[in-house]
């Protein structure tokens, strides 16, 4: 491949943090990871939907934390020592992300993404921004914000709001 073709090549590669969650591989944009740190102390916050795991203090700074999991159905699993937090901004809000295991940051062509699989009226795929396919794998990438219908994420901001007060 001549340079010119590789340089145009080049420009539509997009960076992805991959992750999983049980045996199912994940993707997320770079852009929108802040920091990803390791499993540690969730303060529990009351009356809060059971995928929300409660706040941590990062540096002085309230995050709340939600359970992947738990908000994609699945059951919840003792973290060890490969469960992570992603950090991630949304809508200028962090937010902490439980995953099961970080497993690397690819550069995925816009050629390998393809749009996500619909499955119909009865099943939500809307999260899932594009599928990519890399080597022998299919990755999900994911928009976290549409995880969360318009008044989960109000519920999640003023929890980071009322644990600062």
């Amino acid at each position: 491949m001549n340079a010119t073709l590789k340089k145009n090549a080049d420009a539509h590669l997009s960076r992805y943090l991959t992750f999983f969650i049980g045996e199912e591989q994940y993707g997320l944009n770079i852009t929108s990871v802040k920091e990803i740190i390791a499993s540690m102390n969730i303060t529990a916050v009351p009356k809060t939907p059971s995928y929300i795991k409660g706040v941590i203090n990062l540096r002085g700074a309230v995050i709340p934390v939600i359970d992947v999991r738990l908000k994609f159905g699945l059951s919840e699993k003792p973290h060890d020592v490969n469960t992570a937090i992603i950090i991630n901004a949304i809508d200028g809000v962090l937010i902490g992300f439980i995953v099961d295991r970080v497993e690397d940051v690819l550069s995925i062509s816009a050629a390998n993404l393809t749009e996500a699989p619909r499955f119909g009226t009865h099943v939500d795929t809307s999260f899932i921004e594009n599928v990519a396919e890399v080597q022998d794998h299919v990755i999900m990438i994911l928009n976290l914000k549409r995880i969360f219908e318009t008044n989960e994420l109000i519920d999640i901001t003023s929890i980071e709001k009322k644990q600062e007060q």
